[in-house]
């Protein structure tokens, strides 16, 4: 039962349909003209394998979770930068040598904050979300991974930056030569309504916190670009191939089992983790389609809410990125041989993103036997309870194996705005 008294109800249209009824009138995405401001980063190269173009968790991601797709169909970044972003909070993300440069992601981020607050400070959006019926509140509970209206649109606004960020390691093969430009390209040409139909959550994130990309860009005669013939049956043969993984673990729980639905997802969690269990409960033969991609009829209108959230984004981030600049600093390389105290549990994860994320990390850390005391999603910060320095260190090559890259200490904010 929800908090509410209604039990989850599972139906991806029509919380889909909740969604868009909350921002129809308005999602609050009119944020404040960006400031000038010089922000600083670390950057270092990304170290392959011997005779490869992978890192060792992209090869290993690519090997578990992407079937059918072969490494040489993958794109990776060739390297990693850090920096603390202007609400203070620190970000990893990555870039290719070939490509526009380190400002994509540090821009892309600053656009998310923008986005991010103007919604905050929306108090009619509030309003509509504080008068969700419980019929409705049990739908969004039943559906999403999030399950608030506002967590799930800041949540969309992050996998738009996303995908921006990590399309942009393929720019060179595109005919977009600025970052303003190729943001403009990405969504006149519909790329971003292709990551919402082709891709699946998990493969997203996950490659994206890596610095890698399973796609092929071909440029069109109009000067727009499409995923290749190729990535279209991949994407779609790996996205397939999750449905029926998490169809055969419940099928195996339900019918040979014995158990109910709730059961199974109890006690297969890790088969059926929140993305897989969405999989998991649509009906044999369908393919499921991205909340914020579906149509709508609202008040005698068509609606949908990703061009309305693409449009905004794309907006913002070409005005940040005009008003922006970057530097490059040093990075503290003393800071990997330092032994911390065993009473020292406070350690930030960069690109912790969503409560997947969360749910992720803490599984990491429990299965090494480490309580986690608080996650906060927002200042990305994580309290636990390590048993030694060295348990520390492994418990960071262990979240480092998962695509996260935990830091001990939080940068100084390296940003200034300057008078225009």
């Amino acid at each position: 039962m929800t908090s509410n008294g209604h039990p989850p109800r599972y139906d991806r249209r029509a919380a889909s349909r909740v969604l868009a009824g909350v921002a129809r009138p308005g999602l609050g995405l009119t944020p404040a003209a960006p400031p000038a401001r010089r922000m600083e980063y670390t950057c270092t190269p990304v170290r392959f394998e011997p005779g490869s173009h992978l890192t060792l968790s992209q090869r290993l991601y690519l090997e578990r979770f992407m079937r059918p797709c072969r490494a040489e169909q993958v794109t990776s970044a060739t390297h990693r930068i850090a920096w603390t972003d202007s609400d203070g909070v620190p970000n990893t993300g990555h870039f290719h040598a070939g490509g526009l440069g380190p400002i994509v992601p540090i821009a892309m981020r600053e656009a998310v904050l923008g986005l991010w607050h103007s919604i905050e400070a929306d108090a009619a959006l509030a309003r509509r979300i504080a008068g969700l019926s419980e019929r409705e509140r049990a739908v969004l509970e039943g559906t999403t991974t999030d399950h608030e209206p506002a967590e799930i649109f800041r949540v969309g606004i992050e996998a738009c930056g996303r995908a921006l960020a990590q399309h942009a390691l393929l720019a060179r093969w595109t005919p977009y030569r600025t970052p303003a430009e190729f943001a403009a390209g990405m969504r006149d040409s519909g790329i971003y309504s292709a990551v919402a139909t082709r891709w699946f959550w998990e493969l997203q994130a996950s490659s994206y916190r890596r610095g890698m990309i399973a796609v092929t860009l071909a440029t069109q005669p109009d000067g727009t670009v499409r995923y290749s013939a190729e990535t279209v049956a991949t994407l779609r043969a790996m996205k397939d191939m999750t449905i029926e993984d998490a169809h055969r673990t419940m099928r195996r729980a339900t019918h040979v089992e014995g158990l109910t639905v709730e059961e199974a997802i109890a006690r297969y969690h890790e088969e059926l983790d929140l993305i897989s269990r969405q999989y998991a409960l649509l009906p044999p033969g369908t393919r499921p389609a991205c909340l914020a991609a579906m149509p709508h009829q609202l008040d005698g209108a068509h609606y949908s809410l990703l061009p309305v959230v693409v449009d905004k984004f794309t907006e913002l981030f070409t005005a940040v990125v005009g008003r922006l600049s970057i530097a490059e600093v040093p990075a503290d390389t003393g800071s990997d041989s330092i032994e911390l105290a065993a009473a020292d549990q406070l350690f930030f994860v960069p690109d912790m993103t969503c409560k997947h994320c969360v749910r992720t990390i803490t599984g990491v850390l429990e299965s090494m036997d480490i309580a986690v005391h608080e996650i906060d999603l927002i200042s990305k910060r994580v309290t636990a309870e390590f048993r030694s320095p060295r348990n520390r260190h492994r418990a960071f090559e262990a979240l480092r194996d998962s695509g996260y890259n935990p830091t001990v200490e939080l940068p100084t904010p390296a940003t200034t705005e300057t008078a225009v």
